[in-house]
This record gives C-alpha cells, structure tokens and sequence, in this order.
C-alpha cells in the first residue's frame, strides 16, 4: 500500500454513530459506518485516490469526504440523508492529506498544501463552494 494513501478517517454527526473512510490498495476509496450497535457491511466510494481521506459532518446525516485524485485536485462526495452524491472537483494543485472541519450546519472548510508549499482553504459558505485562497506564511505547515 502506497503510504500516501496509508491511513483513516473519522467523524461522527451524531449519538452512537461513526462513520470511517480509507483507500485500498487499488485507489478506491471505502465507507463503513457504526450505527445501531454494529457495523455496516463496507461499500466502496469508487475514485483513484492519491491521499489519504478527509470527512466532516455539518448536521445530523449529512457528511462530506475528500480526497486528492490523480492530478493533485481535491474530490469530494457527500451524503445527504439517503443517498451518496457522486465526485465533484473543487480544484486545486495539492500534495499530501485535506483536513476538514465544520463549525455548523451548512458550513465547511476544507485546507490542503500546496504544490507550492503553502496551505490553501477552500469553504462552502451554505450555497456555494468559495474560490481557493492562499492562507498566509506562517499560518500553516507551508
């Protein structure tokens, strides 16, 4: 296994639930969720996945994973209560692993590095994806 792609996600959007996320060796990446004291049978999320995965909740059954696909873009796919919405590009010239957080419902932040060695953020303001911007030197591992 690639040790880019060598790692877990977690998060949980409410009691007695968590949901994981990881690459397999073939670059897909894998859901399995724990919820009414067991867990899921596993289902793949598909993508070539080049890092390892990133997930936030904003509200109770909605989350969203990300990831770096082949090409140094950030991907994302989100669940909306019933049903798994497919990739989507955010875009950007990115290495190593997202982070991603929520401070509320309809609100998410996503950081990156750079190719260029800085981090960059990127946001969902509750309609839409905010453009990339450059945090400031210092302000992160870049």
């Amino acid at each position: 296994m690639d040790p880019m792609t060598n790692g877990v996600a977690a998060v949980s959007w409410g009691r007695d639930r968590i949901d994981l996320f990881w690459v397999d060796e073939a670059g897909s990446l894998w859901h399995r969720a724990f919820a009414d004291g067991g867990w899921a049978v596993a289902e793949s999320l598909g993508g070539h996945v080049v890092s390892v995965p990133a997930a936030s909740a904003w509200g109770i059954d909605e989350l969203e994973v990300f990831a770096l696909l082949e090409g140094g873009a950030l991907w994302d796919r989100y669940w909306d209560g019933s049903s798994w919405h497919p990739w989507e590009s955010l875009g950007g010239e990115l290495t190593g692993t997202p982070a991603a957080t929520s401070w509320g419902a309809d609100r998410l932040d996503v950081f990156a590095s750079g190719r260029d060695g800085r981090t960059w953020h990127r946001w969902w303001d509750g309609q839409r994806w905010v453009e990339w911007e450059r945090l400031p030197a210092g302000s992160g591992p870049g």
